[in-house]
């Protein structure tokens, strides 16, 4: 390519990219837990902050009081729920492991907060929230002589939830000591109990069903709260309109109120338990029920809408699909060969292409040279598009909710990729050669198989590539998701023809090469000047991975970088220098990986970045939340997105940024929802491939009472403007 071209690509840093494609499919299953590692007697999630603590003023013993409790610290706007759910949502669950003599009691929930969520509402709690379980210590408990201390365990499970819901666990140990006062947290467990409803007898308090309502009469309240508006909560689940205001009155020291029972209704109790509220202050009565229930519905009660979203955490499993007849797969061929060609044109493919033009030139007056060279690009180019696609096949089948472009789904494959971009730029720029890093049987080696490099920058190009989607590609690959095996892997080698087809036809086209200026000093200045796009390419990673991971992830990359850089640069010295500096710059770049590596992978960008969105008119998209807005009458425009997805970002800042697109929108009051896979998501996959697609970007238009105007990856503000027109 250039004077020792050779040593441009070899095989030593094209390595770092068959580990960052290798090593996908294990970051698809990292992706998927969500819950906090455990960390003693805390755990931390990006959403709650759980610690088990304990209130011991006697020590712990026979007979003396012992109450435990699971502190939760919500991150603002999200909020976890109480024994009573209401419309969606799952109560917090604790599972308690603990020495022999001790048993746990039930949790003493607080006084909850109705959190309501459009029609619907639940019952739960934001902010900070302590759930105490009391402990009965018996006789049998025994410690062991010289023992000083007892070990309490729990398992915790709970439902968080703001737009969208994440089911989160984690596992706490606290250790107790036998003897003292345990009571640090005596503030946390005096809130609590504060808020703990107080029991009130029954009495002459009754509820009575009448037609389709449940009314409410409760005697017995404290003075204060007389001719007040309190809040109830039923403990039953799915028998009340949790959502509906109950007509309520007071006649003297009575208390009444109406609360219309739920179309969806699915249970009839004997028995229905009921908190009510003023002021923090709460009461909880057990009402005896009067009257027959009407009979239950005979169709099964719909998923409530957050629960559902909890039951997403899980892959969904995707519709078989018929097997598409030969013409429409010999059409999907054509559609992958010419989405392929185009990709050529995507910014991604620019700096890989622009180095093999380069080398091109090197080789304008050779041939044989050149036609091997384009062979091998085109083999590498191919071969790794059907292997990319197998890979994403056989994690589908394995129950993998995965689409085009996952691998860049992970923070470990972007960060190895960021790393070997950041090797190519350095070498472009002339810091080192790879002759001066490898033995020189190696670099000897090297020399004698320059088609080798050539076949291993068509990897590089693929996965560089990957995830761009060009116009025609959408409908080509969305198609695999119901084809055999053989069929689908030939769409993927079409694709992998069509990226390859300008250089394989410049290779052997000799008018190609008489266009071409003839190699000259030129070609180095080319070289350094290729080393920018490079460092832009690494400059983009390290956004992708801050979408992921946070300002903390893409920072602690920049540094792994550096310290690479670093390394490599003592590697190029002579001397007493390089026998000082190179073991000491590798151990430091070592250590660091090791502690920062692990935590790029594992962190993820705080929750405040979607506030952005809302300020922008945008909104997180959730499953159910399209047919949810269009039920009110509203349209909706769905931009399937991600980080690491070139396209994506060209159109939001060409099109959806757009005065007038805006200006649309605001008019038809539109309603903006995006829905982002820049980390794995199974129920967005899902949804994409419903819509015969296998990855972003992806433009939806919904309508009430009209079909969805699905639209090309090049997103046009004509065609998007002339559709809302239409509506």
């Amino acid at each position: 390519m250039f004077a020792r071209l050779r040593l441009f690509l070899p095989r030593a840093l094209l390595l770092i990219a068959a580990t960052a494609i290798g090593t996908s499919a294990a970051a698809q299953f990292q992706l998927k837990s969500t819950s906090g590692a455990a960390a003693g007697s805390v755990v931390t999630t990006p959403h709650v902050r759980a610690e088990l603590v304990a209130q011991a003023p006697e020590g712990v013993a026979p007979g003396k009081p012992l109450t435990l409790g699971l502190l939760l610290s919500h991150q603002p706007d999200w909020h976890t729920y109480w024994l009573n759910p209401g419309d969606s949502g799952l109560p917090t669950r604790l599972q308690w492991t603990l020495p022999a003599g001790v048993d746990a009691g039930e949790i003493a929930w607080p006084l909850p907060r109705k959190i309501p969520i459009g029609t619907l509402a639940n019952y739960g709690y934001e902010g900070q929230v302590l759930l105490p379980v009391p402990m009965s210590v018996s006789s049998l408990f025994a410690p062991a002589p010289g023992q000083t201390q007892a070990s309490f365990t729990v398992h915790a499970s709970w439902l968080v939830c703001r737009m969208e819901c994440v089911p989160e666990e984690g596992t706490l140990t606290l250790q107790l000591p036998l003897a003292g006062t345990t009571a640090l947290n005596a503030d946390a467990f005096a809130a609590a109990e504060r808020a703990l409803p107080a029991p009130l007898a029954p009495g002459q308090s009754t509820a009575r069903v009448s037609e389709d309502a449940i009314e409410l009469q409760v005697q017995g309240l404290p003075a204060a709260w007389r001719g007040q508006v309190l809040d109830v909560f039923p403990e039953t689940p799915e028998v009340v309109q949790n959502a509906a205001e109950p007509r309520q009155q007071w006649q003297g020291e009575t208390w009444t109120a109406r609360v219309p029972l739920s179309p969806e209704r699915a249970a009839s109790p004997a028995l229905m338990p009921v908190v009510l509220g003023w002021q923090g202050a709460g009461r909880r009565v057990p009402l005896p029920v009067q009257g027959s229930w009407p009979p239950l519905p005979e169709f099964p009660a719909p998923l409530p809408v957050a629960a559902a979203a909890a039951a997403s955490a899980a892959p969904p499993a995707l519709a078989p699909r018929a097997p598409p007849a030969p013409g429409v797969w010999l059409l999907a061929l054509g559609g992958a060969l010419l989405g392929g060609l185009l990709l050529n044109l995507m910014p991604c493919v620019f700096p890989i292409l622009a180095v093999k033009v380069a080398g091109f030139a090197r080789h304008a007056d050779d041939r044989r040279a050149r036609r091997a060279a384009g062979l091998a690009y085109g083999a590498g180019v191919v071969l790794s598009f059907m292997a990319l696609g197998a890979l994403m096949l056989a994690l589908r089948s394995a129950g993998q909710a995965v689409g085009w472009g996952f691998q860049l789904q992970s923070p470990l494959v972007v960060a190895l990729l960021a790393a070997l971009f950041t090797l190519i730029g350095l070498n472009l720029a002339g810091v080192f050669e790879v002759g001066m890093l490898l033995p020189s049987r190696w670099a000897a080696a090297q020399a004698r198989h320059p088609v080798t490099d050539a076949f291993l920058t068509g990897v590089l190009t693929v996965a560089v590539a990957s995830p761009c989607t060009a116009p025609f590609m959408g409908a080509s690959l969305g198609l695999t998701l119901g084809l055999p095996a053989a069929q689908a892997l030939g769409i993927f080698a079409a694709l992998g023809l069509g990226l390859a087809a300008p250089y394989l036809l410049a290779s052997w086209w000799p008018a190609v090469a008489r266009l071409l200026p003839r190699p000259g000093a030129w070609m180095q200045v080319l070289r350094r000047v290729l080393a920018f796009p490079m460092f832009a390419t690494v400059v983009w990673l390290v956004w992708v991975l801050g979408q992921q991971s946070g300002i903390d992830g893409a920072a602690a990359l920049l540094a792994l970088l550096v310290a690479m850089a670093l390394a490599v640069w003592s590697l190029t010295l002579r001397g007493s220098a390089r026998g000082v500096l190179a073991p000491l710059s590798i151990a430091v770049g070592a250590w660091l990986v090791t502690i920062w590596g692990p935590k790029i992978v594992e962190m993820q960008a705080p929750p405040a970045l979607a506030a952005t969105q809302s300020a922008n008119g945008w909104q997180a998209w959730r499953a159910g939340l399209p047919e949810e807005l269009l039920a009110r009458g509203r349209p909706v425009f769905v931009d399937y997105t991600a980080a690491w997805c070139v396209t994506c970002q060209y159109n939001k800042r060409t099109t959806l940024a757009n005065a007038e697109v805006r200006r649309d929108f605001a008019a038809r009051n539109i309603a903006l929802l995006e829905a982002d896979w820049t980390r794995q998501d199974p129920a967005i996959t899902a949804s994409i491939n419903a819509f015969g697609r296998s990855g972003v970007p992806l433009y939806v238009l919904y309508a009430p009472g009209r079909a969805p105007v699905v639209f090309s990856e090049i997103l046009g503000v004509r065609e998007l403007r002339e559709a809302m027109a239409a509506l």
